[in-house]
C-alpha cells in the first residue's frame, strides 16, 4: 500500500473569532488579573474559573487542566491542528480524550491559560462551561449520520442544544452540573440512559399507517457514587416540543436543585426527593407556559432545517455492522491491514460510504497524532468525530479509501485493530491527576490491554472494560461489562492499591443495567481477573451472545466471581512487595485524597 503524504495546509485567511468567545476571554483576563492583585477572591475565582473550563489537578500550585467542548465530538482538520501545537507549547506533549467527548490536556500554568484560549478560539473552539455548574458538553452519538439503525441523524439536534445553552442566563449558576446526551437510535451508543436530560430518536405510527419521527425524552441518570437509571418523561415529544421540553427540565433542575447540599443536588436527586410523578408535572406546567419567556426555543431549529436530519439508511447490497456492542474478531493469520478493518470498519449508510476507527491508547493523543488526524481530514476529505470510548472515528469514507486510510493511522501509530473492542480499556486520569482518585486507573487499563494481548484476547467483541480511580464513575465504571473502581485496602498492616470488580453493566434498547459487585481484589490482580472472565466468555457465549446475557445464563456476578477465588488475597510485604506500589508508580503506596473541584 502505498504512504501518502501529508499535504500543506492552506493558507486562506483565518475566519474572525466568534465575539461571544472573544469577550469570555477578555472576562477571563480580567478576572485573572483581579485573582492575582487580590481584588478577586480564591473561591469567587475557583467558580468562574470552572465556569470557562479551566480546572485545578492534584499537583495544586498553579497547574491547570484545560476542557475543550466538542460537541456531539465533531472536529475539522484546523481544530485538530491547533490542539496538536497547544499539547505541545502549553501541555506535556498530549491531549485526552473525556467520556463526554471533550478534549482536555494538563500541566497548563495559569498565566498561559488566556492565550491558549485565544489559540483555541481561532479555530471555533471554546472551554465555556465545560466544567462548572452549568450545562456542560452535549453529547451525540458519534455514528450520527453514518449509523445503519438511525431513526434521526441527531447531528443537527445537538448542535442546537448546544447553541440554545451554551452562554444561556438559565444555565450559568445551577445547583450542579446538567448533562444532555443524544442517540439516534435504541442501540444508545451515544449513552442516554446515565444523563440528566438522554434524548434517543424514535418514531409512532398513527391508525392510518403514516409514521411521525420524534423521540423519547429521559430524565434524572446519573452514575457517581450511587448510579440511577434515567426513567422516561413521556411515550413521545415531537421535534417541535424537544428544546422547550430540555429547558424545561432544566429549569426544574435550577428551581428543585438541593442548593444547600452539593452531593445531593443533580437531578437524579430531584426525583429521589419529588417523586417522578411530580417532576413529571413540573415539566409539563413549564414547557406549557414556556412560550410566553425571553428564552423560548420552540419549533425546529434553524440549524436542523439548514443541515437536515434525514437518517442514513442502509446502503443496498451492503451488511449492516453491528454497533453498540462490538462484534466477534476470529484471530488468525491475517495480515495486519485485514485484522484492522475487520475489527476497526463500520459499514451500512445510506450513501454507500463507511466509518472506520482511529485507535487511541488510553484516550491519549500526541502532537504529532492530532496533525496525523488533520491530514486525514483534508486529504481524503472526509468527516472525523471523537468517540465516548475515547477514540477518534473517520466518516464519510469511501470503500476504496480505507488502505490508505489505514498507512496513514499506521505511521501514526493509531491502527491497531481493536478500538472500541475488549482492547479498548476506558479509564479516568485517576491519580495521575485528579486530587479524589485512590489508584492509578489509567496504569491498571494498561495493563489490562497488556495481558489481554498476551493472552490472544485483545480483538474479542461484546465485551468492554471501563475503569474509575474512586467510586465517582468519572470511568463510567458502573456501564461497563466489567468495570473496577479503586479502593485503598488494608493487608498486613499496609496500605495497599485495590479495586472493586463489577460484572455486567450494560446500556441499550431503551434502558440500563448497571454493573453487580463480584471481589474486591489488589490492584496487581485486577489484570489476571479480566483475563479470566474474558477467557470464560469466549468459552462459553453463544453465536452472537452479548455479554450480560452470557453472565446471566451463568449466574450472574457473584456465581462467576466464584472461579476468581484467590485473586482477592494480598501476600505478606515480604513475599509481594509489588502488591503494596500502585501501577506507574515506584514508592510505597499512599492513598492522598485532596481538596476537589469537582462539587464546588
Amino acid at each position: 500500500m502505498a504512504q501518502l503524504t501529508s499535504p500543506t495546509a492552506p493558507t486562506s485567511p483565518a475566519p474572525p473569532i466568534d465575539p461571544e468567545i472573544e469577550a469570555d476571554i477578555a472576562r477571563f483576563e480580567e478576572m485573572l488579573a483581579g485573582y492575582q492583585s487580590g481584588r478577586v477572591d480564591d473561591d469567587v475565582f475557583r467558580v468562574f474559573r470552572l465556569n470557562n473550563g479551566i480546572y485545578g489537578q492534584r499537583q495544586g500550585g498553579t497547574n491547570q487542566m484545560v476542557r475543550v467542548k466538542v460537541p456531539y465530538g465533531s472536529m475539522t482538520a484546523d481544530q485538530l491542528d491547533m490542539l496538536g501545537s497547544l499539547v505541545e507549547d502549553h501541555s506535556r506533549g498530549w491531549g485526552h480524550i473525556t467520556t463526554r467527548q471533550n478534549l482536555q490536556f494538563h500541566f497548563v500554568e495559569l498565566t498561559e491559560v488566556p492565550d491558549v484560549m485565544k489559540k483555541l478560539a481561532s479555530v471555533g473552539l471554546t472551554t465555556r462551561e465545560a466544567c462548572g455548574d452549568t450545562v456542560r458538553n452535549v453529547q451525540g452519538c458519534h455514528l450520527a449520520g453514518a449509523c445503519p439503525f438511525e431513526v434521526l441523524d441527531i447531528t443537527a439536534w445537538a448542535e442546537a442544544a448546544y447553541r440554545h445553552f451554551v452562554r444561556n442566563p438559565i444555565a450559568q449558576r445551577l445547583p450542579r452540573k446538567f448533562k444532555i446526551n443524544f442517540s439516534g437510535c435504541a442501540t444508545d451508543c451515544g449513552q442516554a440512559m446515565f444523563n440528566d436530560a438522554g434524548i434517543v430518536a424514535t418514531s409512532r405510527t398513527f391508525d392510518d399507517g403514516s409514521i411521525e419521527h420524534g423521540f423519547r425524552v429521559y430524565i434524572a441518570g446519573g452514575l457517581g457514587t450511587t448510579p440511577f437509571p434515567a426513567l422516561a418523561l413521556e411515550e413521545f415529544t415531537t421535534r417541535e416540543d424537544l428544546l422547550p421540553t430540555i429547558e424545561s427540565i432544566l429549569r426544574v433542575f435550577d428551581q428543585t436543585g438541593n442548593r444547600d447540599n452539593k452531593l445531593r443536588a443533580r437531578m437524579k436527586w430531584v426525583v429521589d426527593q419529588l417523586g417522578i410523578e411530580e417532576v413529571r408535572r413540573r415539566i409539563f406546567a413549564t414547557r406549557k407556559l414556556l412560550p410566553a419567556s425571553a428564552t423560548w426555543p420552540g419549533g425546529i431549529p434553524n440549524v436542523v432545517t439548514e443541515w437536515g436530519d434525514t437518517p442514513a439508511g442502509t446502503a443496498p447490497g451492503a451488511t449492516p455492522t453491528p454497533v453498540g456492542h462490538g462484534v466477534p474478531v476470529s484471530i488468525g493469520a491475517r495480515t495486519p491491514y485485514d485484522r484492522w478493518a475487520e475489527a476497526n470498519v463500520v459499514r451500512g449508510i445510506g450513501n454507500g460510504t463507511v466509518s472506520a476507527y482511529a485507535w487511541c491508547a488510553l484516550g491519549d493523543i500526541t502532537g504529532d497524532q492530532f496533525r496525523a488526524m488533520a491530514t486525514v481530514v483534508r486529504q481524503l476529505n472526509v468527516e472525523i468525530r471523537v468517540t465516548n470510548r475515547q477514540n477518534f472515528i473517520v466518516r464519510n469514507l469511501d470503500e476504496h479509501q480505507l488502505p490508505a486510510l489505514f498507512d496513514m493511522l499506521e505511521a501514526a501509530g493509531m491502527a491497531r485493530p481493536g478500538a472500541e473492542l475488549s482492547r479498548d480499556v476506558v479509564a479516568c486520569p485517576g491519580a495521575d491527576t485528579c486530587n479524589l482518585a485512590v489508584t492509578q486507573s489509567r496504569g491498571l487499563a494498561q495493563a489490562i490491554g497488556d495481558a489481554l494481548d498476551e493472552a490472544g484476547l485483545a480483538e474479542v467483541g461484546g465485551v468492554r472494560t471501563n475503569i474509575s480511580g474512586c467510586t465517582n464513575s468519572c470511568g463510567q465504571h458502573h456501564t461497563a461489562d466489567i468495570g473496577f473502581f479503586g479502593a485503598e485496602r488494608r493487608a498486613h498492616g499496609k496500605a495497599a492499591p485495590g479495586y472493586q470488580m463489577l460484572l455486567g453493566g450494560h446500556v441499550g434498547d431503551d434502558q440500563i443495567q448497571f454493573g453487580r459487585k463480584a471481589l474486591r481484589l489488589p490492584a496487581r490482580n485486577a489484570p489476571d481477573a479480566a483475563v479470566r472472565v474474558i477467557s470464560r466468555f469466549v468459552d462459553e457465549r453463544e453465536a452472537g451472545e452479548p455479554f450480560h446475557r452470557w453472565l446471566e445464563r451463568s449466574g450472574g456476578a457473584p456465581a462467576v466471581a466464584t472461579g476468581l477465588k484467590g485473586l482477592d488475597e494480598f501476600p505478606t510485604p515480604d513475599e509481594g512487595p509489588s502488591y503494596y506500589v500502585d501501577f506507574d508508580e515506584t514508592g510505597p503506596y499512599v492513598a492522598e485524597i485532596g481538596d476537589s473541584e469537582c462539587a464546588t
